[in-house]
């Protein structure tokens, strides 16, 4: 039985301790955690519009470990964006992206098409800089990728980071905005669209 066509799956990979779980927690729950607890996989869920309609943002939070390489490929494989995170207090983590995003290339091919974010997360904590933001803007343009640095912590471009996301996004119409004068703006755009007759 095929899946919820309008289910949105965005995966967030990275190496253990980057905040992966704390970008998403902030992001569904808008809450930080100080202890660090490391994460097998979870799954949340947050409800975003999509085509004119409402549709389910899944996003699931992958384990930093390389224990479990065939839940990796499953994830890659059922993805519809991509966020992969490293902490810019440790040049490691950004290399450890490197087979994670050659891994999103063989499993979907023509990654260009599909939303990818690179993301340098604890930009609140300067003073332990290891990875320049110039190198995280180099590696997105090798990569043919969006680019954000965040602070989990602070609650810096963490919403703006799955807003941009979901707009790179070209195959359908995702938005974060569900409500509000934007929508009703967008619907009377789209009314008036619908009365327009193509001869």
């Amino acid at each position: 039985m095929p899946e919820q066509s309008n289910d949105y799956r965005v995966v967030v990979f990275g190496a253990g301790g980057v905040g992966k779980s704390s970008l998403v927690l902030r992001f569904v729950k808008g809450t930080f955690r100080e202890v660090y607890i490391p994460t097998i996989e979870d799954t949340y869920r947050q409800v975003i519009s999509c085509d004119k309609s409402i549709c389910t943002l899944q996003i699931t939070d992958t384990t930093g470990s390389h224990q479990f390489p065939a839940m990796q490929r499953l994830s890659i494989s059922k993805g519809h964006a991509f966020i992969l995170v490293y902490s810019i207090t440790s040049r490691q983590s950004l290399e450890e992206l490197k087979p994670i995003y050659e891994q999103i290339c063989q499993i979907k091919g023509d990654v260009e098409s599909i939303p990818i974010m690179l993301v340098g997360n604890k930009n609140d904590e300067n003073q332990n800089r290891e990875v320049d933001s110039s190198e995280g803007e180099a590696m997105a343009k090798k990569w043919k990728c969006a680019f954000m640095e965040t602070s989990a912590k602070l609650n810096h471009n963490v919403k703006e980071l799955f807003q941009e996301l979901l707009n790179l996004e070209k195959r359908r119409t995702v938005s974060l905005q569900i409500d509000g004068k934007k929508s009703k703006q967008q619907k009377r755009k789209e009314k008036l669209k619908g009365k327009c007759v193509m001869m």
